[in-house]
């Protein structure tokens, strides 16, 4: 696939949308960092700006403080438990805040938050929204039952085609009522203008990245299938190639899994890597971060939702090299969907460390010419196709149809 696909909307596109004083409620288990998180405030920020009251039920997070900058209110909610009797009582608590506050919508984002959003938004009379942000694969009976929620919105919101599929093919009853809506990218913050030296510099400080070492990016959470050993075998062996330039820098948190941590480290120390491939932690400058990049990996050993990370690195014109799998290809154009001559980025078999390898130090080989030159198409294709103007008007085009119906 060259470029993302444009899907016919399964909703009417509002001309001017008709949501003035209108109340939005969106429900999400916390408001830390993550794509989901991100979301809810990006879609706050645009009901805010088109008059409407934008309301998050969560259970707080260091994202609380962006969402009331950007117009959206906080109401403390319980909603990141998975306990029946808890989620019983909060089918009851939300409709309560929802009737007085007057909630002319519910949107829920995970999966436990929507079973109550679900319940709340059917005591109320007003229609219900769920978001797919991730494929939630269930093998089991009580598992499909659990995720099915996610399938039982009015509108069903895919965040990739892949996404959309794989809600068809257990779902197809759903399969009327998704809308694909790809998570947007904030091309204003991830622009190489916005990005000043000093940001950068400082973060290459803070890593300990020499002047003359170029860096291969990781930014992920730390676990097993984001691929961090993959990165650290493909490293390997392009060090023992004699690509000697380079530091590995895995940036995310373990959040509570110490002992992959672990399992990184000590494969860093069996291949001799240590000082070469260096774990950082959270990062909270993401721009920057790219900005620092001369290559970011995204070599996930499953199936990802969407492509975040490779989106915006090649908003800020980095090389991305990807897994061939699940949505990520969906944002990066290359071959063999596209002539190597339009290529963004490269794609490599999932889990193939010898194929990431060859594809990051083509990527390093890049003269400047060719590396300014893919840099302008990567841009372009954001703009096209993964903007977050985009997002928040398909988003605000779908509350409204719904509006519209009752």
């Amino acid at each position: 696939m060259n470029s993302a696909p444009r899907h016919r909307p399964a909703f009417p596109r509002a001309s001017v949308p008709p949501l003035e004083g209108v109340c939005i409620l969106q429900i999400i288990p916390e408001l830390d960092a993550g794509g989901a998180e991100r979301t809810a405030i990006d879609v706050a920020a645009g009901l805010a700006a088109a008059g409407a009251r934008a309301l998050v039920a969560s259970e707080g997070g260091r994202l609380v403080g962006e969402l009331q900058g950007k117009g959206g209110e906080w109401v403390p909610f319980p909603a990141a438990t998975k306990n029946p009797l808890s989620m019983l009582r909060n089918v009851r608590r939300l409709a309560r805040i929802g009737h007085d506050e007057g909630a002319a919508l519910i949107h829920a984002r995970s999966r436990a938050p929507a079973w109550v959003g679900l319940g709340a938004a059917r005591a109320l009379g007003i229609p219900f929204v769920t978001t797919y942000h991730g494929s939630y694969a269930g093998r089991s009976p009580p598992k499909r039952l659990y995720n099915s929620v996610m399938a039982r919105g009015d509108a069903v919101i895919a965040n990739s085609a892949y996404t959309a599929g794989l809600i068809r093919s257990v779902y197809p009853a759903a399969s009327d009522r998704i809308r694909i809506v790809h998570r947007g990218t904030d091309l204003t913050r991830f622009s190489p203008g916005a990005v000043g030296p000093d940001r950068v510099d400082g973060l290459r400080r803070a890593w300990g990245v020499a002047p003359h070492e170029r860096i291969v990016l990781l930014a992920a959470r730390l676990t097993g299938w984001k691929g961090q050993k993959v990165l650290i075998e493909a490293a390997s062996r392009l060090q023992a190639a004699g690509r000697t330039d380079v530091a590995y820098v895995l940036a995310g948190d373990p959040q509570g899994r110490e002992s992959y941590a672990r399992e990184l480290d000590a494969l860093v120390a069996s291949r001799g890597l240590d000082g070469i491939v260096r774990r950082v932690g959270h990062c909270e400058d993401m721009p920057a971060a790219f900005m620092a990049a001369s290559v970011v990996a995204v070599p996930s050993t499953e199936p990802e939702a969407f492509g975040r990370t490779a989106v915006e690195a090649q908003a800020l014109g980095i090389p991305v090299v990807v897994s061939d799998l699940g949505a990520v290809p969906e944002t990066v154009v290359a071959p063999p969907d596209a002539p190597a001559s339009s290529r963004t980025g490269w794609r490599v078999p999932a889990g193939d460390a010898a194929a990431l390898a060859e594809a990051i130090e083509a990527a390093l080989a890049l003269g400047a010419s060719a590396r300014d030159t893919m840099a302008a198409r990567a841009r372009a294709h954001v703009e096209r196709h993964f903007s977050l103007d985009t997002m928040v008007a398909d988003t605000l085009d779908t509350y409204i149809a719904l509006l519209r119906r009752r």
